[in-house]
């Protein structure tokens, strides 16, 4: 693929990943929900309130990489963390569960969207014109843990050690301890911010510049990201691909896994598409062989980058089809990919592409293209990629003003 192909595919591998993105409405809408429960939790008359609940996102709202369901009418899964500087001196993690559960339930309205308790979280159901909930886990930080993140944004790509300062203590009502021990020690540490600020060091390449924007998405009230890194991109590409691949299937390859191997295997490409294959053709590598003493087998390991004891790919070693869906999606996304980028005309790309990704966002993203395309044709900026047949501001053949693109329905 020489220069120009690349520069088009990349136009329309964005457009298709625009077309993935939840709009600017629901994102606001979303932050200002969690920052009413965060302002709710934090209200003088609270037994939280001397702790200073903060909530935050976390997960691929923070990250960047979260897609529109594959259903339209499923709702949004946003992760919160509700960050705690200290609790009461003999509370358990079921105390301090169960403290942030009752603050909720006090008021009328998060009282009737409260589902039951879960594993580790409460999650709230917002009105279905909303379509989204969201899972809010107590934590406990330190109490510099503000200074600490400033800090982490600056940080040598690579510096696991200062990340690690950004651990949170987290509940968990499968713990042995959970009722007993008040020790957070004690408790399961967890650290979705030391994580979301690798990825960012990952995405940016180690551009201090870069990275200081987008570390924007892992303060308390981050900013709607509409311009986003090609890792970025490719993640929320991958993610569709594998939810088309496994619609309604419970076993499906999860997106930390995906995640974390496309923001290893990524070299700092510029470009989306070759981002895609690089991320492709290398991210297998970074699965692990390891000795597993409790099986006494060896293991696949997927390191969590900022907690090396961490195993993403854990649930593989009771749920082996998880192993084998992982390894029948990457050969699949490999083949698909390659045999997108052999086409050539927009309408027969577009055909390929929509098996992969679904009628609806391909057409979407097209018809995205189409519009720029028209405004391009329209001010006489509009070229043809000598052999290509894609349509853009780059180029060597000038494109004549009555083309069309047509509809990709």
């Amino acid at each position: 693929m020489n220069t120009e192909q690349v520069k088009q595919f990349d136009s329309i591998f964005n457009a298709l990943s625009e077309s993935l993105d939840i709009t600017e409405t629901q994102y606001e809408a979303a932050v200002r929900s969690y920052r009413a429960v965060g302002e709710w939790l934090a209200k003088a008359d609270s037994a939280l309130a001397p702790y200073n609940p903060i909530i935050r996102a976390q997960g691929s709202f923070m990250l960047g990489t979260m897609i529109r369901p594959l259903n339209e009418q499923d709702d949004l899964d946003i992760d919160l963390v509700c960050e705690l500087t200290g609790k009461g001196a003999s509370w358990t993690q079921y105390d301090l569960k169960h403290k942030v559960g009752n603050r909720l339930k006090d008021h009328e309205t998060y009282k009737r969207m409260l589902d039951e308790e879960g594993r580790r979280c409460w999650t709230l159901k917002y009105a279905q014109e909303s379509n989204y909930h969201m899972d809010i886990l107590p934590c406990l930080v330190a109490k510099d843990y503000k200074t600490v993140m400033e800090r982490s944004f600056s940080a040598s790509l690579g510096a696991i050690r200062e990340l690690d300062n950004l651990a949170i203590r987290i509940t968990d009502k499968e713990s042995a301890n959970y009722r007993y021990d008040p020790s957070p020690e004690n408790w399961m540490k967890s650290n979705p911010f030391g994580y979301g600020i690798w990825f960012m060091q990952r995405a940016t390449a180690g551009d201090r510049q870069k990275m200081m924007l987008l570390a924007e998405s892992v303060r308390a009230v981050p900013k709607y990201q509409s311009n986003k890194t090609p890792l970025q991109r490719a993640v929320q590409i991958l993610k569709r691909h594998r939810d088309i691949m496994f619609a309604g299937d419970e076993d499906k390859p999860v997106s930390i896994i995906i995640t974390t191997l496309a923001a290893k295997a990524y070299q700092g490409e510029d470009s989306i598409t070759e981002a895609l294959q690089t991320i492709l053709m290398h991210m297998d590598k970074y699965i692990l062989n390891v000795f597993d003493p409790q099986s006494g087998k060896t293991i696949k390991k997927v390191e969590n980058p900022v907690n090396p004891e961490e195993n993403f790919a854990d649930k593989w070693i009771e749920h082996p089809k998880r192993q084998d869906n992982f390894y029948k999606w990457l050969e699949k996304v490999r083949k698909d990919m390659s045999l997108i980028q052999q086409q050539r005309g927009m309408h027969v790309i577009a055909e390929s592409m929509t098996p992969c990704f679904g009628r609806q966002v391909v057409s979407q993203g097209f018809d995205s293209l189409a519009e720029k395309a028209r405004s391009l044709r329209e001010s006489g900026t509009m070229k043809m990629a000598a052999g290509s047949g894609i349509l853009g501001t780059s180029g060597s053949v000038s494109a004549k003003a009555h083309l069309f693109f047509g509809n990709h329905e």
